[in-house]
């Protein structure tokens, strides 16, 4: 007669998040964008003229630096869109609410009228379209959906 085993334990760990993981990072470019207009900042003017080895001169602008910032901090909100759980809703949410804040400053303030700060709000949009097609799609998958054929 044999004893059974001890029954395996489930062990769940609880994953650590910090407080900036459930913050939208385009928020970061788009504050310092507020802060640098604010301060009559311009966003056109060369501020690191870089010599290439074609002795071509690349301008770089403060609006470029945000620019660059913006899309490097994109990259990071996309991934996060591929997580799963009750964060990722409270994330969609804040990432709408940071797109929405963009489009009424686009509309109503005249130094949020530039390219520069378009096409921040433009990244902030594509975030929130990528959190919502990506946990959709992984809805469908967790259920067993398929899509349109």
């Amino acid at each position: 007669m044999t004893e059974p085993g001890p029954e395996a334990k489930v062990v769940r760990r609880r994953e650590r998040r910090s407080w900036m993981s459930g913050m939208p990072l385009l928020v970061i470019p788009l504050l310092a964008y507020v802060a640098f207009a604010g301060a009559g900042a311009d966003f056109s003017a060369s501020r690191f003229p870089i010599t290439l080895p074609s002795a071509g001169v690349w301008q770089l602008t403060l609006g470029d630096i945000l620019l660059a910032a913006g899309l490097f901090l994109l990259f990071f909100e996309i991934l996060k869109a591929t997580r799963t759980g009750g964060n990722s809703v409270v994330d969609h949410a804040l990432s709408m609410i940071v797109f929405v804040v963009c489009l009424i400053l686009f509309l109503i303030w005249d130094r949020a009228a530039t390219s520069t700060f378009f096409l921040l709000m433009l990244m902030a949009m594509i975030d929130v379209i990528a959190g919502f097609s990506v946990t959709i799609n992984a809805a469908r998958r967790d259920f067993g959906t398929s899509g349109p054929a």
